[in-house]
């Protein structure tokens, strides 16, 4: 597959190549550390080895013991049900939800017109992620999952290999199934399906081949790296070679604990039958069909983490392991018959948390930290790590400091919201739900609930702490310029 090298005009290209001249004595090996991002889609912060759950991921365990492990690691949310759309442009551009979507809706207004007339004044969407990296010297490499409206991969990477869409085209056999046993109309290994398989090869297996390639080049040339490797899995079509399914016995496969047949305000929460995501697994909910969904679920991370093992594996072989820091994470979590619910379109804890791992030279090993962080985070993290000044336009917060254990505790507080329709907020044990259509407000205590099934919102005896979390509620949606109004009362 060839590359696309980014064209730059020659100002641009002169003051990049001051800034490493600047940065790097003439005659000297530049030693700055690289920088390896690994994004995956739809993986639940739970979907590793290592936290105790039902699938096998040697590899990304071991690159959790190499570093430190984030527990609740947050996606913000979602102004559309494309979860991943939001996620992802909070990641390239390093702000928040709520003050990077009114620039998405000018970009999308602009891209509806284009054709009816002559685009009009530019659309500043701000300086992108790997080009803080290439203004400091760095060669930055891409391929993958793109699925954001803000730039191009092309135009703000200097190599591109694949770019691939939201999600792989999928066929009408892959929802509302298996209606029983004997519903056999969907096989994850059918390279007839297409999905994953379209082009004869998986699609994390060519991500596989082309970040090893990427790796190939990095170590030949003089300068640093950073290099965003998205993978597409485990979204679906939840599609992986046999041998990867067989592991994964539906029978053997544990029920939730908080499953539901059906989620009773699915409508007014926008995931109901009309959700695509929802669509998957048929209505109501079965504890077979939603043994099945995980364990294809489960096959497919199984796959992806032997991909990224073999990534991590090359890496190893270049020779330039031990300066390379590490960041791997996920858009944001899946519900997968938690709560009646297979999608993420929703404020609970599995359609929001993702894993996280953070390991490189200089940090600790074994680490495991319980703080609620984002998962945008990442984006200060790399730039400090790389030893670039983060930008003030960037919104997160660099995670270094809690993982070398710096004094200065990080707020532990944490919002969310989906559409116009749910909003989330957190304050130490506590989590208040608000859903605008019903209306009503959800009450747990995380310490004592973490899978949310006990709603204590109207129990009289938590009348005083439902207030306070209304009000912390109000306070964080008007601090992130929530355009929702404000609920009362």
């Amino acid at each position: 597959m060839p590359v696309l090298l980014r064209s730059c005009c020659l100002s641009g290209l002169l003051l990049l190549l001051a800034g490493f001249a600047a940065a790097q004595p003439q005659g000297t090996e530049d030693r700055r550390p690289n920088v390896l991002f690994i994004l995956t889609d739809d993986q639940c912060w739970e979907a590793l080895g290592c936290t105790g759950g039902e699938v096998e991921t040697p590899n990304l365990d071991r690159l959790a013991a190499s570093g430190t492990l984030f527990t609740r690691a947050y996606n913000m949310g979602s102004w559309s049900g494309a979860v991943c759309m939001p996620s992802r442009t909070m990641l390239i551009t390093g702000r928040k939800l709520w003050n990077v979507y009114p620039i998405d809706q000018q970009l999308v207004a602009r891209q509806r017109k284009k054709a009816a007339q002559a685009p009009g004044k530019p659309i500043d969407t701000g300086t992108a992620w790997p080009e803080w990296f290439s203004q400091a010297g760095y060669r930055t490499y891409f391929a993958g999952k793109w699925h954001t409206n803000f730039h191009k991969a092309e135009d703000v990477f200097d190599v591109v290999g694949t770019v691939r869409p939201g999600m792989p085209a999928d066929t009408p056999e892959g929802y509302n199934r298996p209606k029983s046993p004997d519903d056999d109309r969907w096989q994850p290994w059918d390279k007839q399906r297409g999905g994953f398989w379209e082009g004869g090869t998986h699609w994390s297996e060519v991500l596989r081949d082309e970040a090893i390639g990427f790796l190939k080049q990095g170590a030949e040339r003089p300068e640093p790296f950073f290099m965003y490797l998205a993978f597409n899995a485990p979204h679906d079509p939840r599609q992986s070679p046999r041998e990867y399914v067989q592991r994964y016995p539906a029978s053997k496969i544990r029920t939730p604990e908080n499953f539901l047949p059906e989620y009773p305000y699915k409508d007014q929460i926008e995931c109901g039958r009309s959700l695509r995501d929802e669509r998957l697994a048929p209505f109501p909910r079965t504890e077979y069909a939603v043994q099945v969904n995980r364990s294809e679920y489960y096959a497919l991370v199984t796959h992806l983490d032997d991909q990224i093992g073999a990534v991590l594996e090359a890496l190893r072989a270049s020779g330039q392991a031990d300066n390379t820091f590490v960041l791997l994470t996920s858009d944001h979590g899946l519900a997968l018959g938690r709560h009646g619910l297979m999608g993420k379109q929703n404020v609970f804890e599995h359609s929001l948390r993702a894993p996280l791992i953070v390991a490189g030279p200089g940090l600790p090993r074994g680490g495991r930290s319980d703080a609620r962080v984002f998962l945008q985070d990442v984006v200060p993290t790399s730039l400090e790590a790389a030893g670039i000044p983060v930008p003030e336009e960037i919104e997160f917060e660099s995670l270094l400091p809690l993982i070398r254990g710096e004094a200065g505790a990080r707020d532990d507080s944490m919002y969310a919201a989906y559409r116009m329709s749910q909003r989330m907020a957190i304050r130490g044990d506590w989590k208040i739900i608000y859903y605008t259509n019903v209306p009503k407000h959800l009450l747990f205590n995380l310490a004592d609930d973490p899978l949310e099934m006990h709603d204590l919102a109207d129990r009289p005896e938590h009348a005083a702490k439902l207030a306070e979390m209304k009000q912390a509620l109000r306070d964080d949606m008007r601090q992130n310029n929530d355009p929702l109004k404000q609920p009362q009362g």
